[in-house]
């Protein structure tokens, strides 16, 4: 009997992952359909870039700019063992336009966006507010979850793009002012060791991160159930989710661009 009921556990497990897969992968398919399907709303797109891209800015901004200086230290400290002071420049730049600036942006604005985003849709699934727009005759994908999506992918790229400059800033002003480092000699070396490749990796994944965060927060908040309490478990659900699947794309993405 115990054998039994651990394989009915694992059974429940496996067809719960399975129908929460599938969900997930109609709830995507459905929400990118109607980001290319009018009717649009320009409006509330506006207001929704304007929400995830100009007020994420402090902190993404803060953000990669102690990161940057943090890490020039750290750099500092570790290469003067092997009298490499001079890769500095170079490491601060490589990591932080390939991972530091994407990752770490795309982890502050699925604490700040993400959440938001399933607080607000879960709100208004408990309120039934989403189930008066079905009534009137309002697609609640088109008026809620396609402008999120479109504003989360189009503006987490600049985001990060910001992020990458401020975080090389934050490395300079470290080596310049406290250790010591030529300032015209250091922004050489940072523009020497910089490539296209380096650029375009952080944005393509900021890209993705952005839609990841957009697309937890919606759906979660869209799904949730119980009150307060399931608008709050949404919320945590969202944020951890997004985490995850950064974390994990942001693999994946590396090793298309760098397998070789």
């Amino acid at each position: 009997m115990m054998i039994i009921d651990f394989l009915a556990r694992i059974g429940r497990l496996f067809i719960g992952f399975l129908g929460t897969a599938g969900r997930l992968s109609i709830f995507t398919g459905v929400a990118v359909s109607h980001c290319f399907r009018p009717p649009f709303f320009p409006r509330l797109l506006l207001q929704q870039m304007i929400s995830i891209g100009y007020y994420s800015l402090p902190v993404v901004g803060l953000t990669t700019l102690f990161t940057g200086m943090a890490l020039g230290l750290q750099i500092f400290e570790g290469s003067s063992r092997f009298n490499a002071e001079g890769s500095v420049a170079w490491i601060v730049a490589i990591g932080m336009t390939r991972e530091l600036a994407p990752v770490l942006g795309g982890l502050m604005v699925a604490g700040r966006v993400g959440a938001a985003m399933a607080a607000e849709i879960g709100t208004m699934r408990v309120t039934e507010q989403i189930d008066a727009l079905t009534t009137l005759s309002t697609n609640p994908f088109k008026y809620l979850i396609a402008p999120r999506l479109i504003a989360g992918t189009t503006m987490v790229p600049f985001l990060v793009l910001i992020g990458m400059i401020i975080g090389i800033l934050g490395g300079y002003l470290v080596a310049v002012n406290i250790l010591g480092f030529n300032s015209a000699g250091y922004i050489q070396n940072t523009w020497d060791i910089l490539e296209t490749v380096d650029i375009v990796t952080g944005i393509v994944k900021a890209g993705v991160f952005g839609f990841l965060v957009t697309l937890m927060g919606c759906y979660h908040g869209y799904y949730s159930r119980g009150g307060a309490q399931g608008v709050g478990a949404a919320t945590t659900n969202a944020v951890v989710t997004a985490s995850i699947l950064i974390l994990t794309a942001n693999l994946v993405i590396t090793q298309l661009f760098f397998s070789n």
